[in-house]
């Protein structure tokens, strides 16, 4: 019998004008679908034209310009929409959802839904029956002592994954597909008896103890950064926030 890691697995990734999942926008999606490990994958993408200006940093790691956006994205309402639609399709299919740094990009489409919605994700897909695996906090919690940086493009380094073009949603979304698969593998006597479920749940965990520790590192570095624990969703900001 073929582990949850050889199994059937869906994809999200997002790119955006920044990094604040409050105030910044998603330009461009991809949703990747594999039923099983080496099957050809089934690729969803999304253009979006952000109705704000994209900034030039923002340009510059993923090559889409406002102007480009401008005529070719289609407006956020009914991309949002789309979206939500298929992720819930995965939650209802029972497919594990893989997002690298899940806090950013669902918290992320949670904000643009509410923006063009005056909907939620939650709304969409049961929070009780989401099941996501992150292979940022995977990583960190079976290879914690090992140096280096873990970003999507170490990540696929480290666990000989292609990544042909970094900062293309359906490229990072594939990758990071596959890093969880190889990571499965490589770990395979610590999470075959696992449900992808059971490893949500304590991804909960894993990610909060992560968390605090990279805030006792900023403190003790002197910087004033504030690190959410929240996974694989923050909450929403008070309205006074």
């Amino acid at each position: 019998m073929s582990c949850w890691y050889d199994g059937p697995l869906a994809a999200f990734d997002t790119e955006t004008t920044g990094v604040d999942v409050e105030s910044d926008r998603i330009v461009s999606a991809a949703l990747v679908v594999q039923d099983t490990a080496g099957a050809r994958p089934r690729v969803s993408r999304w253009l979006v034209n952000p109705g704000v200006p994209v900034p030039e940093a923002a340009t510059a790691v993923h090559g889409l310009t406002e102007d480009h956006l401008q005529r070719t994205g289609r407006w956020p309402a009914p991309v949002m929409y789309e979206i939500a639609e298929l992720l819930a399709e995965q939650t209802v299919a029972g497919r594990p959802l893989v997002v690298m740094n899940a806090p950013f990009d669902l918290t992320l489409l949670d904000r643009e839904l509410r923006r063009h919605r005056a909907s939620s994700l939650a709304r969409w897909v049961d929070p009780d029956a989401l099941v996501v695996l992150d292979p940022r906090v995977l990583d960190k919690h079976l290879d914690r002592y090992r140096k280096g940086r873990r970003t999507l493009t170490d990540l696929c380094a480290h666990y000989e994954v292609s990544l042909a073009e970094a900062h293309d949603a359906a490229a990072d979304a594939l990758a990071a597909l596959e890093v969880v698969r190889a990571l499965g593998r490589r770990f395979a006597a610590r999470l075959e008896r696992l449900s992808p479920g059971e490893l949500h749940a304590l991804q909960t965990g894993w990610h909060a103890a992560q968390a605090r520790g990279l805030q006792a590192w900023f403190a003790r570095s002197g910087q004033e950064e504030t690190v959410d624990p929240a996974w694989p969703l923050r909450p929403e900001l008070p309205a006074a926030a």
